[in-house]
Order: structure tokens, then C-alpha cells, then sequence
């Protein structure tokens, strides 16, 4: 613990088992200890797999914004830990998983440590990561672009769907889809 407050942001998805259950019971694990402080929770994004194996089921994706005095390595191992009592197996490289906690960011922090590269070295590329963030953070840069930018040029961003919690439906909110009466 380094005594100060650091800002992070953490991506969390599951495909398997109980998925939103699971999502929102990581989030109260995630913020439990006092080192680490809730800032905001994105709405919950449904996609497709990417990478791993063929035939996988949809993800739920979301994202969270803390604060925290954990060290990033602290939080890597605290996310970790949250991953392991929601039954985390690493048995196949982006294989289907019942919780998946990524950090992304801690701070302006670089590091090509391999153990926790950061920025997440391929958050820039996926719209699962790029597009709940920006709900929460809309003006939010990653390597200098806004993030709403790249999560549009991102592969994925197409098969982004929103999740209501009890079911899915078809394409994704624009501005002026509410009917004023």
C-alpha cells in the first residue's frame, strides 16, 4: 500500500455461468477492502468472444473507475483474488471464463512490466473496453485519442449490444432514439 490514492480503471467480463450475477458481485468484491473506493460503473455491454476458441458464449462487459493506495501490482493480485472466488480456471488462452478482471490504467502509469503492462496493451483495440468506458468517462483519453473514437474504429464495435439485465435486444442506443411526448 502506498499511502495515496491512485485512479484506475478495471475492465471485467464473464461468459460464463450466472454472467450479470457474477459482474455485479465482482464489482462489491473489487471495492470491499478500504484501499479500494468505487468512482463509477459502466452500464453492461453483451458481445461476442474475441479470440480464443470457436463457439464460445457471449460475454458481458463492463467497466469500473476506482481509487485506490493498493500498488499496481497490489491490484493486479487483488483482482486476481476476486477472479478466484468467482471460480476463475486459466485453462485455455482467451478461453470462456466465469470472470475476467483486466487493469487498464492505474494513473498515467507506463510499465512494459509483462506481468502488468500498462495501459493494458490491447484495450486500444477493443470496443468491450473502449465503449462502457466511455459511457462513464466520455472524455477520457488512451494514448492520446479519445476513447469513444477508438472504441468506433475498433473490430468489435459491431457486435457490441446493450444488456438490460434480464435479456438482450437488438442494436445499440442512439441520440434521439427516446421519443420526446
Amino acid at each position: 500500500m502506498n499511502g495515496t490514492y491512485t485512479k484506475a480503471v478495471l475492465a471485467l467480463g464473464s461468459n460464463l455461468g450466472e454472467r450479470n450475477e457474477t459482474l455485479t458481485e465482482a464489482v462489491a468484491d473489487l471495492v470491499d477492502p478500504p484501499e479500494v473506493r468505487l468512482l463509477a460503473v459502466s452500464p453492461i455491454v453483451q458481445t461476442k468472444a474475441v479470440g480464443g476458441p470457436p463457439g464460445q458464449p457471449d460475454f458481458l462487459n463492463m467497466v469500473i473507475t476506482v481509487e485506490t493506495s493498493l500498488s499496481p501490482q497490489e491490484l493486479l493480485e487483488h483482482c486476481q483474488a476476486v477472479e478466484n472466488k468467482h471460480h476463475r480456471v486459466r485453462e485455455v488462452h482467451w478461453g470462456p471464463r466465469t470472470l475476467d478482471v483486466d487493469v487498464i490504467t492505474y494513473g498515467e502509469l507506463r510499465s512494459d512490466d509483462p506481468t502488468l503492462t500498462l495501459p493494458h496493451p490491447r484495450a486500444a483495440s477493443r470496443a468491450f473496453v473502449l465503449y462502457p468506458w466511455s459511457l462513464i468517462e466520455p472524455a477520457a483519453t488512451l494514448d492520446g485519442e479519445r476513447i469513444s473514437t477508438l472504441a468506433t474504429r475498433a473490430a468489435d464495435f459491431g457486435d457490441l449490444a446493450p444488456f438490460d439485465g434480464f435479456g438482450d435486444f437488438d442494436g445499440m442506443p442512439t441520440a434521439g432514439a427516446v421519443e420526446e411526448r
